[in-house]
């Protein structure tokens, strides 16, 4: 891999693996203006997602290790498979009924975490990435 794709990766890696963590922390600390495991539980007890907090607890979870061993290029696959269930889950439960268009809460968002985080895996993580350091 040349080293200007392997730069792209590690751009596409750390900007979307730090926003998805950043989203992680917004359900479990309610940083970055989110509702923490309390909001976030109630929120997921009233669509049906029970128990709420655990729930909430797990995806929170979920989308922090997803998106820090993404920016890492650290177990690529494992971290696309945590982007690609946790996803998933938002899109039947919260988006599909909405449409594609994140503008009207669809799942537009979800769908694209879901294509870079699989195309990534597909790709490989890059020369500027613990997998390249820790399994070559």
């Amino acid at each position: 891999m040349t080293a200007m794709a392997s730069l792209g990766l590690l751009i596409i890696r750390v900007v979307v693996g730090l926003t998805f963590a950043a989203h992680g922390t917004q359900k479990l600390f309610g940083w970055f203006g989110g509702h923490g495991l309390q909001g976030t539980g109630g929120f997921f007890e009233s669509i049906g997602i029970k128990p709420g907090r655990t729930m909430a607890l797990m995806a929170g979870m979920s989308e922090l290790v997803a998106g820090l061993l993404l920016a890492l290029g650290l177990l690529t696959p494992i971290a696309a498979l945590l982007f690609v269930v946790t996803m998933l889950v938002a899109m039947v439960k919260v988006h599909f009924p909405n449409g594609y268009w994140a503008t009207s809460n669809g799942y537009e968002y979800n769908l694209l975490l879901i294509v870079v985080a699989v195309g990534i895996a597909l790709i490989g993580a890059g020369s500027y990435s613990l997998d390249s350091i820790l399994f070559s």
